[in-house]
This record gives C-alpha cells, sequence and structure tokens, in this order.
C-alpha cells in the first residue's frame, strides 16, 4: 500500500508540472502581446511597455515559466530598485488591474467557495444516494418512478433557473430567508446558514438529481450479485444486507463521479457565485474573464487542475474501503 501511495504521489508531482507547463505556455504564448491581456483594455502603452518590463516578458519563453515556477515556491520580485513589486510564495501571478497579489486574491475568496461546496455536497449526497437506494429497493412502485422523476426534473432544469426562482419567492416574495452574502459563521452562526441556504439547495438539487440515479442503477445490479443471493441464504437481515453488502460496492462508481465534482466546484462554482453575488472563486473567476486579467485566470486554471488531481487520488484511497473487491495490497 505504501509504495502504491508513493507512486500515485509521484504521478502527481508529474501530472501537475505537466498542467502547470501546458497552461503557462497556453496563456503566454498563444496571447499576441501578454503584456496586453494582462493589463487590460483600458491601458496607455507607456503602462503596457511598464507590465513588458517588470515581468520579463522580452526573456525567452522557458527562462519566464522558470521564473514563474520557482515564484511559486520562493516568491519573487516584479521589477527592479525601489519600484519592485514584492511576491511572496506561493506566487501565482500579480494582478496590474487590481494591483493585488493572486495568491491574496484567492485566498481571501477560497473560504466561500469551500463552505458552499460542501455544504451542497453533504446535501446532495443525502439526497441522492438516500433516492436512488428508496428507487432501487421499491422499483417498479410509486415511491420509484416518482424519485426518478423529481431526479430527471432535477437534471433538467438550469441552475441559474433555480436559483432565480428561489430568490423571487424565498427573499422577495415572501421574505423568509436574506439575500445571500458571504457572512462568516463565527459573526453569526444563523444568518450564515440562511445566507448559505438556497446556493447549497439549488447546486444539491441539480447534483443530486445524478447521484439518484446512479445510485438507483448500481444499486439494482449489485442486489443481482452471487454474493448478495449468499447473503440471503446465510440469513443476514435486510437492512444490514442493503447496508453492507448492497450499498457500499454500489458506491463505487458514485465516489468517482462525486470525488471529481467535488473537487471542480471547489475550484469554484462560478454560475451559482454569480447569481447570487457570493464573492468565491467562481465569481472572481467571471469577473476575470470580463476584464481579461489575464493572472487571475490563469491562477484559477491551476488551482481547479490541482483539486481535480488530488480530488482523483482520494478517491482511488477510498475504493479499499468501500469495497474489498478492489481492495489494493501491498506485495
Amino acid at each position: 500500500m505504501a509504495r502504491y501511495l508513493l507512486g500515485r504521489l509521484t504521478a502527481v508531482v508529474l501530472l501537475l508540472a505537466a498542467i502547470c507547463l501546458f497552461t503557462y505556455f497556453i496563456f503566454f504564448s498563444l496571447s499576441a502581446d501578454p503584456a496586453v491581456s494582462i493589463c487590460g483594455k483600458t491601458c496607455t502603452p507607456e503602462r503596457i511597455d511598464s507590465i513588458r518590463d517588470t515581468l520579463g516578458l522580452n526573456e525567452p519563453l522557458l527562462t519566464q515559466f522558470w521564473h514563474f515556477v520557482s515564484g511559486l515556491f520562493a516568491g519573487r520580485d516584479y521589477g527592479t530598485g525601489a519600484t519592485a513589486i514584492r511576491c511572496e510564495a506561493p506566487c501565482f501571478g500579480y494582478s496590474f488591474q487590481t494591483n493585488e497579489s493572486v495568491w491574496h486574491m484567492m485566498t481571501g475568496r477560497l473560504p466561500v467557495s469551500v463552505t458552499v461546496t460542501v455544504g451542497a455536497a453533504v446535501l446532495w449526497l443525502l439526497i441522492g444516494v438516500g433516492a436512488g437506494l428508496l428507487g432501487a429497493v421499491k422499483q417498479g412502485t410509486w415511491w420509484d418512478r416518482a424519485s426518478m422523476t423529481l431526479a430527471l426534473g432535477g437534471v433538467a432544469v438550469p441552475n441559474y433557473v433555480l436559483a432565480l426562482v428561489l430568490q423571487y419567492f424565498l427573499v422577495v416574495r415572501f421574505q423568509i430567508l436574506p439575500f445571500p452574502s458571504a457572512v462568516s459563521f463565527s459573526a453569526d452562526p444563523f444568518l450564515w446558514f440562511q445566507s448559505y441556504l438556497m446556493p447549497w439547495t439549488v447546486l444539491a438539487l441539480v447534483y443530486a438529481s445524478m447521484y439518484a440515479r446512479l445510485t438507483r442503477a448500481n444499486v439494482i445490479d449489485t442486489l443481482s450479485e452471487n454474493f448478495l443471493r449468499t447473503a440471503r441464504a446465510k440469513g443476514i437481515s435486510r437492512p444490514l444486507l442493503l447496508r453492507r453488502h448492497a450499498l457500499r460496492p454500489s458506491l463505487t462508481p458514485v465516489v468517482t463521479v462525486f470525488g471529481m465534482d467535488f473537487a471542480g466546484l471547489l475550484g469554484g462554482a462560478l454560475i451559482t457565485e454569480k447569481v447570487f453575488g457570493l464573492n468565491g472563486i467562481g465569481k472572481m473567476a467571471a469577473d476575470s474573464i470580463a476584464k481579461n486579467d489575464q493572472p487571475v485566470i490563469m491562477a484559477v486554471t491551476l488551482l481547479a487542475a490541482f483539486f481535480a488531481v488530488f480530488g482523483n487520488v482520494i478517491v482511488d484511497l477510498l475504493y479499499s474501503a468501500l469495497d474489498p473487491r478492489v481492495r489494493t495490497t501491498s506485495p
């Protein structure tokens, strides 16, 4: 197991290095003039020349990439002399449009994205897995048809439409909930819960629909396996049979999808954060795209790739805990 984990971590490091190299070259080699993209749409020629000198864009591309990578671990200075700008490690770049370190911008907004993601994930797992298991156990009954109909409806409705409908009825019309805002839990736990309830619900309903259908299909397939017949013959109670012998091996595909979905949302729930006005990673990415703030866009891309790669590793490790048939044993 230790050798397997070491091999996976080595592969992660190599993959992240390749993603970093590819992303950097995409942003800095395909652009006609990176200084113009970094500076923004309303920038003077003098400012563009200054940015080009500060970032060393006149140097060879590989030299620029080396400065970028070294900045991730040791920080770097943009410019020289008294006008130099210090970017502490990990330095993902510097936004000349906001005059902020990109890492500082991301860390200030990451707690909002984490809160949205974790709360929504708890809801969609409870609703999706529960509805899927119920549909599989009650296969062919009205419970099964009702849960799958709701699941299809959840997939069909776009999340921004659901978000606007909830805002109209719960905030504007009936004034049950306040408009979502990035309230800290320590400041007011109840207001924090109210502020994030609608974003959690929107994301949970969209994802729970897919998880319900996936869980139902996998549980139905597992219930027809030979080892389930053997477990029934041994007289194992039905609740224990469903929980330990049917549900656990059925969750391996669900865990795979969950790892990718969870990691992707940590990189920013762009539409949901934008609609609800939550200043997370997703909204920052959307605003940066609108302003063509290239360093921020590239940093968010790398952050999303980081979460996706490590999410995949965690999923692989969870397989052995869920299904003994795929348990990895060390030689």
